[in-house]
């Protein structure tokens, strides 16, 4: 897993964050909806990177 991949997911989460919380501050509950949803997003994207490394490392402990 590339480290750009991982910052750009972060970077996804940290975003739909601030969005969130940008518009939980306007009242604006669609923009709240939004910054929610794309946290969301981030945060399964990381895990999917965290799942991948985890079977990289299974796959590299029974190919020695």
């Amino acid at each position: 897993m590339s480290i750009g991949k991982k910052l750009r997911h972060k970077a996804e989460t940290t975003e739909g964050v601030a969005k969130k919380t940008v518009g939980k501050a306007l009242g604006n509950e669609r923009m709240e909806a939004e910054g929610r949803a794309q946290e969301t997003k981030g945060k399964l994207k990381q895990s999917g990177d965290q799942i991948k490394q985890a079977g990289q490392k299974i796959k590299n402990i029974f190919k020695h």
